[in-house]
């Protein structure tokens, strides 16, 4: 038998390529709390502790995946988004804290709007994390997803399932939105995070989310890094009620980019938001009531 010190040292040794210390220990200590329940406080009282054979073959398993460059979430099934465990696998992205950062603002805008009857649509909802989260701190709300990838919406669904949400799921391109929505489906809240890497920073990015993250969701023509957004604006213009907020995460290279895009649009209350890292990773827009 090893111990829990001696595995997390094996693993250290063999994904050096991929990962650092701190972040082996943190996928030990994800392996353990699946295999366990364990909190981290457990696994850090427990690393002298002996494992099993039967455990030992288990994370050996897992081992060979993370060394391929797996995500351990794909490897796993789950993510944790705002406190909910939600299926994830390679036909969605792996809900990120900056998108709770995101889902958080929103709650806070909105928070005293529980006993309303608010209309919100998330573009490009993927696993359905901020649909989900949103339904759930606003109960009252009707929330609609989309997204282009029917294997998504399956995966969407389960989850909105596991939470015990209603959620009007709809498979359909929103670069296509005016084939979509007739002029009388409208919102209080438009929410998105769409692709928004471009191909020039594929370089500086970790294997795990480039060999393995639906590159559909990830990825926009590097000559047209807004596409999403002016696409998404443009359909806010048309289905967004007057006073009703815009929200999006943001490549933080094109923060500003984006906010002028929105003024000439003719949102008004255009606000850059910075994530927990200080980077420029949202943006908050309301249609004022001379919106074309």
């Amino acid at each position: 038998m090893q111990s829990i010190a001696a595995i997390e040292q094996q693993f250290a040794n063999e994904l050096a390529d991929l990962y650092d210390a701190s972040e082996v220990r943190q996928l030990c200590y994800l392996l353990f709390e699946d295999r366990y329940g364990w909190s981290k406080t457990n696994y850090l009282l427990n690393r002298q502790a002996s494992v099993d054979q039967q455990d030992i073959t288990w994370l050996n398993t897992m081992l060979s995946s993370l060394k391929k460059a797996r995500p351990i979430q794909y490897i796993l099934g789950h993510a944790w988004f705002m406190g909910m465990r939600l299926t994830v696998n390679e036909t969605v992205l792996i809900p990120r804290p900056e998108t709770e950062e995101l889902v958080d603002l929103i709650i806070r805008q909105h928070g005293d709007a529980k006993t309303l009857s608010l209309r919100i649509i998330d573009i490009g909802t993927g696993s359905g994390c901020i649909a989900i989260a949103l339904k759930k701190a606003l109960p009252q709300a009707a929330v609609y997803a989309v997204d282009i990838s029917a294997d998504a919406l399956h995966t969407a669904r389960q989850n909105a399932a596991s939470q015990s949400v209603d959620i009007e799921f709809i498979n359909a391109d929103i670069l296509e939105w005016d084939t979509v929505f007739d002029h009388t489906s409208t919102f209080d809240i438009v929410v998105s995070n769409p692709p928004y890497i471009t191909a020039t920073e594929q370089n500086d990015m970790h294997r795990n989310v480039l060999n393995h993250e639906p590159h559909m969701a990830l990825f926009v023509q590097g000559n047209a890094p807004l596409l999403y957004y002016e696409r998404i604006a443009a359909f806010a213009t048309e289905h967004l009620r007057t006073g009703g907020g815009l929200y999006f995460e943001i490549n933080r290279d094109y923060g500003q980019a984006l906010c002028d895009l929105l003024h000439k649009k003719g949102f008004n209350d255009v606000a850059l938001h910075q994530d927990i890292q200080g980077a420029d990773r949202m943006v908050h827009a309301k249609k004022s009531i001379t919106n074309p």
